[in-house]
């Protein structure tokens, strides 16, 4: 009877220790079941990030009777645009940037001119072989929209002028394999001492003025190619970039190195108001002066202006 006693308090114990666990088990099952939600902090690395700018400065002028004298009307348009799509994935990497820019003045007395004209399309791959420096090859097109004039006076004093330029003429391609550093986000160096660049003069009337033997359309040259590129962000609201281009032809004049230096600097006025101001230079040896009687010379170009911007950037 004893024994009989024992065992139905030990066997009531168990069925209250084993009640008593039971919403310690479901707990356990639903927490199980449950879907763990995502920080949003934690986000996988985008393998594209796409975007750009467009850039359009508007300034007109009239006078009527106006004593300090000047043109009747004046027009000015210049407009920019620059879209890039880099890649980004493992130790794979690939920029491309598309610029375009096209721009003319028109007064009374002068008649309509263009002001800047520009088509320069880069794409670079890169095979990170350490933290900062990737085996690269790159391709780059640059040339213009449409015809150019070089302005000057006759003997009489009337202004004539003569076509230098048209578009595709000239163009400048160039592939080439090389070395890209990259110690920080704003700056890249490429470095290349085996560089095609193809000078293409779809006018053969204008291939001399650009190097290319008359009857032909376009030259091939071999040589060492840089190419360096900077941004910095200048206090709130500036922005500065400026890219800087060198090639020297082994096979001709090599110590006569072919220059291309942009720069650009933009300041955010408002959301959709931009100041701009951008300097161009390029000296080409082959490139012959729009003054017939000199010889090779730096090429300048400056347009400064207030217009309307905006940014399209998709991170």
């Amino acid at each position: 009877m004893r024994v009989i006693l024992v065992l139905s308090i030990a066997l009531l114990g168990i069925a209250t220790s084993l009640r008593a666990q039971d919403p310690a088990v479901k707990d356990l099952k639903n927490e199980a079941a449950k879907t763990i939600a995502k920080d949003p902090k934690d986000t996988t690395v985008k393998t594209w990030k796409l975007g750009g700018l467009f850039n359009l400065n508007v300034n007109q002028g009239t006078q009527s009777n106006w004593s300090a004298g000047g043109d009747k009307f004046s027009f000015s348009l210049n407009s920019y645009l620059n879209v890039f799509a880099f890649y980004k994935k493992g130790k794979h990497a690939w920029d491309n940037s598309l610029d375009l820019a096209y721009g003319i003045v028109n007064t009374t007395s002068l008649g309509s001119r263009k002001a800047s004209d520009r088509i320069d399309l880069l794409s670079k791959y890169g095979y990170a072989i350490s933290p900062k420096w990737n085996a690269a090859a790159l391709f780059n097109l640059r040339t213009q929209f449409a015809e150019g004039l070089a302005y000057s006076k006759t003997a009489a004093g009337l202004d004539t002028s003569n076509v230098i330029s048209k578009s595709f003429s000239p163009a400048f391609v160039l592939l080439s394999l090389g070395f890209d550093y990259k110690p920080k986000d704003n700056f890249s160096l490429f470095i290349s001492p085996l560089t095609e660049r193809w000078v293409v003069v779809t006018d053969a009337a204008l291939a001399p003025n650009f190097g290319v033997l008359p009857g032909k359309k376009s030259k091939n040259e071999l040589g060492a190619f840089i190419t360096a590129n900077y941004t910095a962000k200048l206090g709130a609201n500036f922005v500065y970039k400026s890219k800087l281009d060198l090639f020297s032809n082994y096979k001709q004049k090599p110590q006569n190195v072919d220059i291309y230096w942009t720069n650009a600097l933009t300041a955010k006025l408002t959301k959709y108001i931009n100041f701009s101001f951008n300097v161009d230079m390029i000296y080409d040896d082959d490139t012959k002066h729009v003054d017939a009687t000199r010889g090779p010379a730096a090429q300048w170009l400056q347009l400064m202006g207030i217009g309307f911007a905006y940014n399209f950037n998709k991170k």
